[in-house]
């Protein structure tokens, strides 16, 4: 699963991915510096991973992951190939979702693209980039099915929903916003429409914001917005992150002590993320290792089993599962049993975030 950091040329996106994934990509106060896109592997973080390790002292514990894509600054003009914008564009639909930093903080000595800070103007520079060139995706598919519609009735369905999503997309409005049936969802999966990916929001603020973030007036037009797409919005000041990123253990918990925060804002990006891709996390607990597994809400027993090995999924006999709440309030796994809290699930069991699961099988 990717994610796709994507803004204006200098809002802090490539700092915020240095900040991220440690993976050094170019800062530079000028456009265009990330031109290739810089790919990040990070954990995400899950304080249940730490719990479990102090129950069970394993030889390794291995998180959850997610993949940040560092996109290089879309401009004005982009769909048509502005700024380097055809290649951009091709990098956005890689990925599966997208995290548009939006600058509001006001410093001198970064330019920004437009001459003055404007949050609104800046969403909008980016999200009608979007639209333009899934307008021209659009028409292409609906000349396609035009043609196929002379000889088969059935495609009638599918214009419909080609033509309902084009008239959204010429209002100035995402796909996102359109409430769809999985059947109209359907028709569209293999358009790879660019506004129909999910987005977060990161409000890049000054330290001085920081306090009181929701208050300050670009704050407000991100927030505003945001709900229009009903989108959430992130805010952080990626300076402090980048400074936070650089400390370990004790020093970066003394630093978030002194900010007022309980958890880094990246800590908070990378949660949110995970959550916007519809992701979420089964725990498997022992000596060997404690480890948190990725799947998609909604999945059943034997295909979350599946992501351990294809054989535990063929051979799937039931799953053990106690929640983690359980299991740390007895203390033990042995305790949770006596307390009748482990259960045994079967193939329709609908994973829940969160479960310890043991899986029985047999192949």
């Amino acid at each position: 699963m990717k994610i796709g950091i994507v803004g204006l040329p200098n809002v802090g996106k490539s700092t915020m991915f240095n900040a991220i994934t440690n993976a050094g990509a170019e800062c530079a106060n000028y456009p265009f510096c990330t031109i290739e896109p810089n790919v990040g592997v990070v954990a995400v973080p899950d304080e249940r991973l730490d719990k479990l390790t102090e129950m069970y002292h394993p030889e390794k514990t291995t998180p959850a992951i997610i993949e940040f894509v560092d996109i290089a600054g879309l401009v004005k003009g982009a769909s048509k190939g502005e700024g380097l914008g055809n290649k951009f564009l091709s990098h956005i639909r890689e990925v599966d979702s997208i995290c548009e930093v939006v600058r509001c903080f006001e410093d001198t000595n970064i330019v920004h693209v437009d001459g003055s800070i404007n949050p609104t103007r800046d969403i909008e520079t980016i999200n009608l980039e979007l639209i333009f060139a899934d307008i021209e995706t659009i028409d292409k598919r609906i000349d396609n099915v035009k043609k196929k519609l002379k000889a088969d009735k059935k495609y009638q369905e599918e214009l419909d929903v080609l033509e309902k999503v084009k008239k959204t997309l010429e209002e100035g409005k995402s796909a996102r916003v359109l409430d769809l049936t999985d059947d109209e969802k359907a028709f569209l999966k293999e358009v790879y429409l660019l506004t129909m990916k999910p987005i977060l929001y990161i409000a890049n603020v000054s330290e001085k914001q920081l306090s009181n973030p929701f208050e300050d007036e670009n704050v407000k037009q991100v927030v505003e917005y945001a709900k229009n797409e009903k989108a959430e919005v992130v805010p952080l000041c990626v300076k402090i992150e980048e400074e936070l990123a650089s400390l370990d253990g004790n020093d970066k918990q003394e630093m978030l002590e002194a900010l007022g925060l309980n958890e880094s804002g990246l800590d908070k990006v990378i949660k949110a993320s995970y959550d916007l891709l519809g992701l979420m996390s089964f725990l498997t607990a022992g000596e060997p290792e404690v480890r948190a597994w990725t799947i998609k809400k909604g999945t059943k027993a034997p295909q979350a089993a599946g992501k351990i090995h294809s054989d535990i999924e063929r051979g799937f006999i039931r799953a053990e599962v106690v929640s983690f709440d359980d299991l740390m309030r007895e203390g033990s796994m042995v305790a949770a049993k006596e307390k009748g809290l482990v259960r045994s699930e079967g193939k329709e069991y609908v994973m829940q975030d969160g479960d310890i699961v043991l899986f029985r099988f047999n192949v």
